[in-house]
């Protein structure tokens, strides 16, 4: 089937009933309303064992609501469609018989850590999936621990099954999260950008399993917003607009360029035309110095520890008023920490220090991050799930998590121009389970710009972004930058380097291998 479009009128192909190892889905005519508003709408769609499926659409479009949906952990709207697991030559009609065959790994998953506070070793995490429980309930025995060593060690990471959860890398964690996905055997694999803030080594180990499981016939489905992060052994496409689908049927006739964006791949040596060269210019990073004017943050020999674990080791830098850096290096470099360092989360070790513009002895840091805009992974997972956009963005004028005092008129209306800034607006008194990730992350920026910030600390800011949003922020940071205010940001992706990046810092294991102004 190529595009399709609205209600097609036609069933869905059946699924073999011949017994199968692996679980297929069959979802027809689906439909799903929440808080009164339409997510999705006539999903017609059969996974079948053996089909490798990549799920596209914008922020938005219900994607994660309907992986949700094929793990039985979300139930369609009463009278809206029908949804059927098969398994071993039978169809189940509710997903309790097989919903323990199934593996869902998204990033709710790898929040709910952060907010529960589950800091377990890793081999505990992985352990989990063994047993098929959210937290350790039972002693790992010594076949457990030979597993799991297996498979830490298959996607690189067995190095870090002594540490501690919430002392990983965000890609470290999504890496752990998934050798627990597949402790647990699954029959069918749904991934929900499985592959962000993964650093290139570890996205290549990523790829190199899914493409690996072509050689079975296990089932996945991978929702992704980046081109280069479909697998080559993907076999089928299914995209969202709206809730509806628009494309399903093979991976080879999918038009996935205008949700996912063109590949990153290396440039071709071959002549451009004069609007090609063109493109390619504003693209570049400009490299030419910019005016630098007073220091907001300044760190010497600065260290961090964490659980006993050197993250970061003597790091010395200045971040001056107009300047824009970009801090990378491999998961677990120590980016997330640096960020985090900088706002006044942890603490430098003895020997070290750090200093920020207007924080003497005796003023409080708060005044500091009141003058900061933060946009990371571990501030999304923070907030409760019932509050609205307008409270979270509302927030921001006071660093906090969710509002402590009444807001004032003056928070009111810097939350109403944020909201205008980044076309929420209609979004205010939606709560945040409401919200894809995507959309939520965008809350995030406006969150982050009620103050019009002097500095702004960025960890990741586009992970699950759609390429057209990606697009509106990056021109939001460009112009913040024009007004003056210093950017620091950690990214995996060169491509989303500003073009006003005037420095560098590039770290591995927690030392500055470069810093200072970017290189050519």
């Amino acid at each position: 089937m190529s595009r399709v479009s609205g209600r097609s009128g036609r069933s869905p192909p059946s699924i073999s009933e011949r017994p199968s190892p692996y679980v297929g889905v069959r979802l027809a005519r689906i439909g799903l309303v929440r808080a009164e508003r339409r997510v999705l709408k006539d999903i017609d769609w059969t996974i079948r064992p053996g089909e490798r499926w990549i799920l596209a659409g914008g922020n938005g479009a219900g994607k994660t609501q309907l992986l949700k949906m094929l793990a039985g952990s979300v139930w369609p709207t009463p009278g809206e469609g029908s949804i059927a697991w098969h398994w071993k030559g039978r169809a189940w009609s509710t997903p309790q018989e097989v919903q323990e065959e199934i593996a869902y790994l998204g990033p709710e998953r790898q929040d709910r850590y952060e907010r529960y506070g589950w800091n377990h070793t890793v081999e505990q995490i992985v352990g989990t999936g063994l047993h098929r429980t959210d937290i350790p309930l039972d002693a790992l025995t010594a076949a457990d621990r030979g597993t799991i060593a297996k498979l830490l060690s298959r996607l690189g990471i067995d190095s870090l099954a002594p540490r501690r959860f919430l002392t990983l890398s965000y890609g470290e964690r999504r890496l752990t999260l998934l050798a627990r996905a597949l402790a647990s055997r699954p029959k069918l694999l749904l991934l929900d950008e499985l592959l962000n803030g993964l650093d290139a080594e570890n996205r290549l180990r990523a790829l190199a399993w899914l493409e690996g499981s072509a050689r079975s016939a296990l089932p996945w489905v991978l929702a992704t917003h980046r081109h280069e992060d479909v697998p080559r052994s993907a076999t089928h496409a299914l995209v969202l607009e709206q809730g509806r689908v628009v494309y399903r049927g093979s991976i080879e006739r999918a038009p996935l360029e205008r949700w996912l964006g063109s590949h990153e791949a290396a440039p071709r040596r071959r002549a451009k035309s004069p609007d090609a060269k063109r493109a390619t210019a504003r693209r570049e990073i400009t490299t030419t110095p910019r005016k630098s004017g007073s220091v907001l943050v300044r760190l010497r020999n600065a260290s961090v520890y964490a659980d006993g674990h050197r993250i970061l080791d003597r790091i010395s830098m200045e971040v001056r008023c107009g300047e824009c850096w970009v801090v990378h290096g491999a998961n677990g470099a120590g980016k997330t920490t640096l960020l985090r360092t900088i706002y006044g989360d942890h603490g430098v070790a003895s020997g070290g220090r750090i200093e920020r513009a207007g924080i003497e002895p005796g003023v409080p840091l708060e005044r500091f991050k009141r003058r900061v805009g933060l946009i990371a992974p571990h501030l999304q997972a923070e907030y409760p799930q019932q509050l609205t956009v307008d409270e979270v963005v509302l927030s921001g004028r006071h660093a906090s998590v969710g509002l402590a005092e009444r807001p004032s008129s003056a928070d009111r209306a810097a939350a109403r121009r944020a909201l205008e800034e980044f076309e929420l607006t209609s979004f205010a008194g939606r709560t945040l389970r409401e919200l894809s990730y995507g959309q939520l992350r965008r809350v995030l920026f406006a969150r982050a710009w009620t103050t019009r910030p002097r500095l702004l600390l960025l960890d990741e800011p586009f992970a699950g972004v759609d390429t057209p949003t990606r697009r509106v922020l990056a021109r939001a940071l460009e112009a913040l930058a024009a007004r003056g205010a210093a950017i620091v940001m950690a990214t995996h992706h060169r491509s989303e380097w500003p073009s006003c990046t005037s420095h560098e810092l590039e770290l591995a294991d927690g030392r500055a291998v470069y810093c200072g102004p970017v290189r050519r």
